[in-house]
């Protein structure tokens, strides 16, 4: 029995020691340090950036080129690496991962999740990232398994930013700059990816197995609002409008084709795809369709539109100002104006009274009103 009791006492021990190890206390991070993520889209592309925030605590004009940010590399005296780059937050690494190819300050970066580290310097630094995105800190830095190296200005702030922190300034639809802040000092840098070429790879993975009929049309969409990939484009509405059953022929399906026939300058094509089209359009739809013409410089084409639209539904606000339109844009502002005064009483508020009043005011100066 005595054997027993130690024993029993030993695996005890040993299983509490495990279960520990799985299963650590939840605790708050470390010296007062706060824990934080960020992320944005460049296009499709989702960038997350996770890192521990310390404070500045009274050290001001005493963080960088110190212990507490250093220069260079430097033996921190623990883990594995005698020369470590400065952990670009606080407590574990700095992580920054990317679910699709980027280029960081013009240079290419694959896919993926990296520990992100930095070599500090007075008026520049070397921002690293690094395979290794597990490890501790950068305690366990090693250069083999750098990914990626850039050099950058750093930039003086003009008052200091008591937690670190990195945010995403300067968006555009393809690039981003984030951007590491603390004390009064920003280091930046840019992200680039080629949102409208991964966007249509995705469409084309997105799209191989069996999709909603809709699915094919916001794809051809993109290609339209963009002009690109018109040949592609074209294939997908026409997906979209013939998918085996659930294709439907609609305004917005057939008007789709068209405009991208008239952007592949296939006029007559499109002609045709616009006379079935627009009977099945709303009042609404072939206003915008004539407005669309009149954008293109094709004042017979969208007289004929706004005309058709008028002899379905005289007595309506939208088909008298278009058809007022029409006039205007061929030149003809005295019978625009009369139906411009008879949209006047029809407006369904008093912006759009406004504006009509203000159209019928150019048009008896003798000015178009397009």
């Amino acid at each position: 029995m005595k054997r027993i009791i130690p024993t029993l006492l030993l695996i005890m021990s040993l299983n509490t020691l495990s279960f520990a190890q799985i299963m650590p206390l939840t605790s708050e991070p470390d010296g007062g340090n706060k824990k934080a993520w960020v992320a944005e889209q460049i296009g499709i592309v989702k960038i997350a950036i996770t890192y521990g925030r310390p404070g500045v605590k009274g050290r001001e004009g005493k963080i960088w080129g110190t212990p507490v940010a250093h220069y260079g590399l430097v033996d921190m005296g623990h883990g594995t690496s005698y020369a470590v780059p400065w952990r670009a937050g606080a407590n574990e690494n700095t992580t920054i991962s990317f679910s699709h190819p980027v280029k960081i300050e013009g240079k290419d970066l694959a896919a993926g999740a990296y520990g992100f580290f930095i070599m500090n310097g007075e008026t520049e630094s070397t921002l690293i990232f690094s395979k290794n995105s597990s490890s501790w800190g950068s305690f366990y830095y090693q250069p083999e398994a750098d990914a990626l190296r850039v050099t950058v200005k750093n930039q003086t702030l003009p008052s200091s930013v008591e937690w670190l922190k990195y945010e995403f300034l300067n968006q555009t639809d393809n690039s981003a700059t984030i951007a590491l802040s603390w004390e009064k000092r920003m280091i930046p840098f840019t992200v680039e990816a080629e949102t409208q070429k991964l966007q249509i790879e995705a469409f084309k993975k997105d799209l191989q197995t069996t999709r909603s009929p809709d699915d094919f049309v916001q794809a051809a969409n993109y290609c339209l609002r963009n002009n690109i990939e018109l040949e592609q484009a074209l294939a997908w509405i026409d997906r979209g409008i013939y998918f085996r059953i659930m294709g439907e022929k609609t305004f917005r399906t057939l008007s789709t084709k068209a405009a991208i026939l008239t952007k592949l300058n296939r006029m007559d094509e499109a002609k045709k795809i616009m006379e079935e089209a627009l009977p099945m359009g709303t009042v609404t739809d072939v206003h915008f369709y004539g407005r669309t013409l009149l954008s293109a410089n094709q004042p017979q084409e969208a007289f004929k539109v706004f005309k058709a639209n008028y002899d379905k539904h005289p007595n309506v606000y939208t088909t008298n100002v278009g058809l007022g339109r029409a006039y205007s844009a061929l030149g003809d502002y005295k019978n625009a104006a009369i139906y411009m005064k008879a949209a006047l009483p029809l407006a369904p508020d008093n912006l759009n009274k406004t504006n009509v009043e203000v159209m019928i005011k150019k048009l008896e100066e003798g000015k178009n009103v397009n």
